[in-house]
């Protein structure tokens, strides 16, 4: 089964995904033949095919967002104007331009077309392609699972007060459930409740999304936009919001045609396709400027969870999916984001790690690795750089001005207790001799 087109639902994110849609349909519908009988009322019949189409909906746009996918930037695609290369990224596993709102996703293994994020329920990145039928498989499960509540919270209550309703001489449904029936339809129960409260917030952020017309990764580069330009005359304009009715429509409508090819943009007037690439380079740039050299000291096998790195390390793990790296003592990390256990960065490659005629590695490897096993490298100052008479050997030179910057650290250090042990020194004497002239 899982070979070709069905090889993308043999994830443990689809099996979930399509177990608890199969279990709330299943015991929603045992519950409701018994609580409320669709052959013998008229709501309840309503109640039941609102039900099923729920149910069927939410399935169907599982498997069309699941199996459509964002769409992929073709292999080596850069602009049609030639001039138009400056202002867009560049791809190095996919040896490609990166269009604009596109973006490489590690785990599906290439640029996909205006990437919102990569969701494991469907085992596929949201994008361009599959955002709207994403957002209304969120819908109507949402939907559903509220009904699918009513129900089975109305038949486990009925069912345990059962006895009440036998003194009072009121007329109850006939329910019957054995204890393992009632187990089973309390834990669907809280599946349900579940997936309303999560699934509920997740539907919240994409409707606000998509009337907004920004992904999740937009909504992080616009806010840093705001920040970096909080104190210029000219503040940033989001190229593509057109208006709430237009941005629902673009992704949303009854024609099923989207608004873009996936590689050019209806945007704003007053900016044009690559404002917000350029200013995503912008940002690119300062972060390089910020970052700074480490020098692994202890080993890291990757694992998510290292209990051999402190307590505090093992129980603060970054809150993100990101990768961790593996790194052995000696290698050079240029680190980018700092937490208080935990360091974010990308290993510095070697020359026998690259291919023939390779100058940059084409699987970059960044990740989380915690702090302890990393050293920073400072830069000395000019005065504490001290010169060997003799030119070091090339495979030395590394080693031995590392041992010069401790050297000179260390000795700048010495001397400047030395003088503040002389000075303090000098105070006492100062201070008995006045004494005795007293």
């Amino acid at each position: 089964m899982c070979i070709g087109p069905f090889k993308r639902a043999c994830h443990w994110g689809p099996l979930i995904a399509l177990g608890i849609i199969k279990a709330v349909t299943m015991t929603t519908v045992s519950c409701l033949s018994q609580w409320w009988p669709p052959w013998v009322t008229i709501g309840g019949t309503i109640f039941f095919f609102t039900f099923i189409i729920s149910a069927v909906l939410t399935l169907y746009f599982f498997m069309q967002a699941m199996f459509t996918g964002p769409g992929s930037v073709t292999l080596g695609w850069k602009p049609e104007i030639e001039a138009d290369c400056q202002f867009l990224q560049f791809c190095t596993v996919c040896q490609g331009y990166k269009p604009p709102r596109a973006h490489h996703c590690r785990k599906c293994g290439s640029c996909n077309m205006k990437m919102d994020h990569h969701c494991p329920w469907i085992n596929n990145c949201v994008g361009h392609m599959n955002h709207g039928s994403f957002t209304l498989f969120l819908f109507f499960a949402v939907v559903g699972c509220a009904q699918g509540t009513v129900i089975l919270g109305s038949t486990i209550y009925t069912f345990i007060y059962r006895s009440s309703y036998i003194y009072s001489g009121r007329s109850f449904p006939p329910i019957s459930m054995t204890l393992f029936g009632l187990v089973s339809n309390m834990f669907v129960l809280g599946l349900a409740i579940g997936v309303v409260i999560a699934v509920g917030m997740l539907l919240y952020f994409q409707l606000r999304g998509i009337l907004r017309n920004r992904t999740g990764i937009e909504d992080w580069i616009l806010e840093k936009a705001l920040y970096r330009r909080r104190k210029s005359e000219k503040p940033f304009i989001y190229p593509y919001d057109l208006g709430r009715w237009n941005n629902f429509t673009q992704v949303i409508n009854c024609k099923g045609k989207l608004a873009g090819d996936g590689y050019y943009w209806p945007v704003r007037d007053d900016c044009n396709q690559y404002t917000l690439t350029v200013e995503q380079i912008a940002q690119k740039a300062e972060k390089r400027a910020r970052s700074r050299e480490y020098i692994i000291i202890e080993s890291f096998s990757g694992y998510w969870f290292p209990c051999t790195k402190g307590f505090g390390t093992c129980c603060h793990p970054p809150c993100t999916d990101e990768p961790r790296i593996k790194l052995e003592v000696g290698d050079t990390v240029i680190v980018t984001r700092w937490k208080k256990y935990w360091l974010y960065g990308e290993k510095v490659m070697e020359e026998s790690d690259l291919s023939s005629g390779q100058s940059k590695p084409k699987n970059r490897h960044r990740g989380w690795f915690p702090r302890r096993c990393a050293v920073e490298v400072i830069p000395p100052s000019a005065d504490d750089i001290s010169y060997p008479l003799d030119q070091p050997s090339s495979h030395h030179s590394s080693f031995s001005n590392s041992q010069n910057f401790s050297f000179s650290n260390s000795q700048s250090f010495k001397s400047n207790r030395h003088k503040k042990s002389e000075s303090l020194s000098s105070k006492d004497n100062e201070g008995k001799e006045k004494k005795k002239t007293r």
